[in-house]
């Protein structure tokens, strides 16, 4: 389906010349019932009628547009005025206010031949009612067309991603486009907001599946990192315990205690691990280092009584 023109509600109708013109009515034939009387009740008559097409009025929000004898004459408004009846005429009442105008792009094909729909939302005003009412026919009705022609061509010249991952630069170049293309006729346009990007249900799977592969790509990846670093950090320690092996095996005997202290019970290990790991020694080792501190301490407490 393609953009609906927006139409121009339609203007109240104003009653205050239908209303001056029932007075004159009254009035002529209340005060002249004689005949010789009727032709002045007629001219009252007359007098009314063009007053009260005389009589304009226009909102706050509008500028009227006056032609005398077919030539622009001038605006009016708002409020009330005054025309020349049958010489002026009311060609264009113009609203000032800023309008928002929905426009859409239907199976319009991208720069990498995908099909989608685009839809989007226009503000523009009037800022010179004159160009508005002269320049065009029908100025709203062009604007929502050049709103749409714009869409397509902007959408035909740019890539899917850039369509969904840039939907801010795409909006600035389809404002820049449309005011370009309305300023002859005294509209600006306000912003242009793309509030929707339908694509076709087999492309989104696809790229579901390619958005669930990168993820799982950049995971591996950051695995494979962390691998890598862990490895150096093995190889720097293993040089540190190749010239250490009294670290080297009190490493392995803290592997073992985290080990019990984490998952409680035992742990069975051969007897030639036990050995490898010379706990004996290391036992002796330490209580030999510890009686010798003992010792030390000993003496020099005795040296200085």
């Amino acid at each position: 389906m393609d953009t609906q023109i927006p139409v121009r509600p339609s203007r109240r109708i104003n009653l205050l010349p239908y209303l001056l013109f029932f007075i004159f009515i009254l009035i002529n034939f209340t005060i002249f019932e004689i005949w010789p009387y009727q032709i002045v009740a007629y001219i009252g008559l007359l007098i009314g009628l063009l007053l009260s097409m005389s009589l304009k009025v226009a909102n706050e929000w509008e500028k009227a547009v006056v032609l005398r004898l077919g030539k622009f004459r001038g605006l009016k408004g708002p409020g009330h005025f005054w025309v020349i009846p049958i010489i002026d005429s009311v060609a264009y009442w113009v609203d000032q206010r800023i309008v928002a105008t929905p426009f859409l792009a239907e199976q319009t094909l991208t720069k990498d031949t995908v099909p989608v729909n685009v839809d989007a939302i226009l503000f523009w005003m009037v800022w010179d009612p004159e160009k508005a009412a002269l320049e065009v026919e029908n100025y709203r009705e062009a604007v929502a067309w050049i709103a749409q022609t714009a869409l397509r061509d902007v959408v035909g010249r740019s890539m899917l991603s850039d369509i969904l991952s840039g939907r801010e630069q795409l909006d600035k170049v389809l404002q820049d486009v449309i005011d370009t293309r309305t300023e002859p006729w005294g509209i600006t346009v306000q912003s242009v907001e793309i509030r929707d990007v339908v694509i076709p249900a087999n492309l989104q799977d696809a790229m579901s599946r390619e958005a669930q592969a990168e993820r799982e790509r950049r995971a591996r990846i950051i695995l494979g990192t962390a691998e890598t670093e862990i490895a150096q950090r093995f190889a720097e320690a293993s040089k540190v315990y190749e010239n250490n092996p009294i670290a080297l095996q009190l490493r392995a005997m803290n592997i073992l205690y985290e080990g019990l202290k984490e998952r409680g019970g035992l742990i069975v290990t051969p007897s030639g691990v036990a050995d490898s790991l010379n706990i004996g020694s290391l036992a002796l080792s330490q209580q030999m280092a510890s009686e010798k501190v003992q010792c030390n301490s000993t003496n020099d407490s005795q040296a200085k009584a």
